[in-house]
């Protein structure tokens, strides 16, 4: 059964909450494509005795929308969140969603700390940062209503995948199942701010994150990931790098559970 509270400025976020109530508290911050309905992680988190809360970042699944968008607003839906849940929770936040975590937390909402799974960081040459303007062409997809537009746009140019795959995806059933929400891809863009622009310093301005972050990478994900990853550990005092196994940009539920049962008990 879907809940439904009230972000800050009145939009409706919709979220479940699963496993047991005394488990570990941890709050699942989706990235760019994702939302409840098409994903199983925080049900297999539940199932190995956390306490999970699922929801749908605004402008997907039953989540609402407001007309004008700020990261602010999505900041303030974790808030709330937090608040609801009542209880010192982990962030933990997949890809672009991993950001949009280190945001809030830096931003002084009262998480325990933030798990970020694969921050996709451009720090290096290793691929090419992001083009300049790349948001104002997911604005201009979505204003023009090309939602297909915009999710082959951002599979290209920011998940970095060929055009043959490229192809082969917007074939796929998963395009049905993302397309009416494509237009939130500009907000991820805005997340990210400079972080895809090769730079490591850009990774600077969360050295003030109050909470400790535990980075996740997955043994088989794109080597620029890896970079971007080890460069925030470097960056950012306090930080640490956990390697786990499987994992290629999918989160492997088995292997980042212990992770997050020992970060409960060190926060």
């Amino acid at each position: 059964m879907t809940h439904f509270l009230s972000s800050a400025d009145g939009t409706r976020i919709g979220f479940d909450v699963l496993g047991p109530a005394d488990g570990p508290a941890v709050i699942c911050v989706h990235g760019a494509t994702a939302y409840r309905a098409i994903s199983s992680s925080a049900g297999a988190l539940a199932a190995t005795g956390l306490r999970v809360v699922a929801y749908d970042r605004r402008g997907r699944g039953e989540s609402g929308d407001a007309e004008a968008y700020a990261v602010e607003r999505e900041i303030e839906d974790i808030a709330a969140l937090v608040d609801h849940l009542g209880a010192n929770a982990i962030l933990l936040g997949e890809s672009s969603g991993a950001v949009l975590a280190l945001e809030a937390a830096l931003a002084g909402v009262p998480a325990a700390a933030v798990a970020a799974f694969e921050p996709p960081f451009i720090v290096d040459d290793g691929r090419p940062p992001l083009p300049a303007d790349y948001v104002a062409r997911l604005d201009a997809f979505a204003a023009g209503g090309d939602l297909l537009g915009a999710l082959r746009y951002f599979s290209l140019e920011a998940v970095g995948l060929p055009p043959h795959v490229v192809d082969q995806m917007m074939a796929s059933p998963f395009v049905a199942a993302v397309e009416p929400f494509a237009g939130t891809l500009r907000y991820d863009a805005r997340i990210m701010g400079d972080t895809m622009d090769g730079n490591a310093a850009a990774l600077e301005r969360y050295v003030a994150i109050p909470v400790p972050v535990t980075l996740l990478v997955g043994e088989s994900t794109f080597p620029f990931i890896r970079s971007g990853a080890v460069a925030f550990a470097e960056v950012v005092p306090g930080s640490t790098l956990v390697d786990v196994p499987g994992g290629d940009h999918q989160l492997p539920v088995g292997a980042v559970a212990p992770v997050l049962r020992s970060i409960a008990v060190s926060a």
